[in-house]
């Protein structure tokens, strides 16, 4: 084989002419400025990253706070709405309980009445033992007066009586009797108190 330099190789035209060191450092750059530029791209990004994830972080935590608002305010309105629920059936059960009432008492005065018709007076007394089942199965309950001690929670004084055998501030007479739906008191207890 030849013995050929590079020269006869490649053409004349496509040789450069050589550059000395420094010149192609300028022409190219030199390697401490490729890597500032890479150091300065590489901090670039990086801050750039931590941006976008400081703005990603701040709308999370944006996102969450409405989140636990919002079931918050759920929360509250669930909660509002099982207790008004709640209070609008007892409330529709006290008043419909409160205007049978006066029906209730009124056959209690009809049973306590002479009647010559045996037959007439049990039918009266099993519509009555409905009634009271009725009330029993509502949770109605009737309050203890006669002989417990005047309570202006659950009675209502109309009269003082002088010379009876209760004990002072002891119910002695009840003239219409009250009732409770639970703990709901629906109608207070007439009564006389001793003195």
């Amino acid at each position: 084989m030849e013995d050929k330099n590079i020269e006869n190789v490649l053409p004349e035209d496509e040789l450069d002419e050589e550059l000395t060191d420094a010149e192609l450092d300028e022409e190219l750059g030199s390697d401490e400025d490729f890597a500032l530029e890479d150091e300065d791209d590489a901090a670039s990004e990086y801050n750039d990253s931590a941006a976008q994830y400081a703005e990603l972080e701040d709308a999370l935590a944006e996102a969450n706070d409405k989140y636990l608002r919002l079931f918050a305010e759920y929360d509250n309105y669930r909660k509002r709405t099982a207790r008004e629920k709640a209070d609008t059936y007892s409330n529709a059960a006290a008043k419909c309980i409160e205007n049978l009432l006066p029906v209730i008492d009124s056959f209690e005065r009809s049973l306590e009445a002479e009647c010559s018709d045996d037959n007439f007076k049990n039918g009266m007394s099993m519509i009555f033992g409905q009634m009271k089942d009725f009330l029993t199965k509502m949770n109605v309950t009737e309050i203890e007066a006669l002989g417990a001690e005047f309570d202006p929670n659950f009675h209502n004084a109309i009269q003082q009586l002088d010379g009876t055998d209760y004990a002072s501030n002891h119910v002695c007479q009840v003239f219409q009797k009250g009732y409770m739906l639970g703990d709901k008191l629906i109608r207070p207890a007439m009564v006389a108190v001793a003195v």
